[in-house]
C-alpha cells in the first residue's frame, strides 16, 4: 500500500480508537450534504489552495472525496505545501459507506 494511502478499515481502527486526526472531505457542498463520514470538515477540492491555513499541520490528516481521485490531488496539494502526515482514503466515502459504515447514503 501506498504510504500516502489509507484503507477504510485502517481509519476505522483510528477512529475507534479516537485518534486526533483532522478528517477532510474534498468533494463539493451538495456531495457533504448527502452523505459525510461523522466528524469531517468539508473543503472542496477547488477551494483548497486558498483555505490552506485552516488545515492543522499538528495531526495527521485523512482526505476523502467521493471515489479517490479528487483526496489524491488534495494530498498533492498539501505535501507541495509542507504538510507531512496526510493519506487518501481508498475508494472515498463510496467504499466507507459500503463496507464500514452502511448507515450513510450511496450515491
Amino acid at each position: 500500500m501506498n504510504e500516502d494511502k489509507i484503507l477504510p478499515k485502517e481509519l476505522k481502527n483510528k477512529l475507534d480508537k479516537n485518534e486526533d486526526l483532522f478528517l477532510l472531505d474534498v468533494r463539493n457542498p451538495n456531495e457533504y450534504a448527502i452523505a459525510k463520514i461523522k466528524n469531517s470538515i468539508l473543503i472542496p477540492l477547488n477551494e483548497l489552495k486558498n483555505k490552506i491555513k485552516e488545515i492543522p499541520n499538528n495531526k495527521e490528516i485523512i482526505i476523502y472525496c467521493h471515489h479517490g481521485p479528487r483526496s489524491q490531488e488534495a494530498v498533492k496539494i498539501l505535501k507541495e505545501n509542507n504538510f507531512t502526515s496526510v493519506k487518501s482514503l481508498v475508494g472515498g466515502i463510496d467504499v466507507w459507506s459500503r463496507f464500514i459504515d452502511n448507515s450513510i447514503p450511496q450515491y
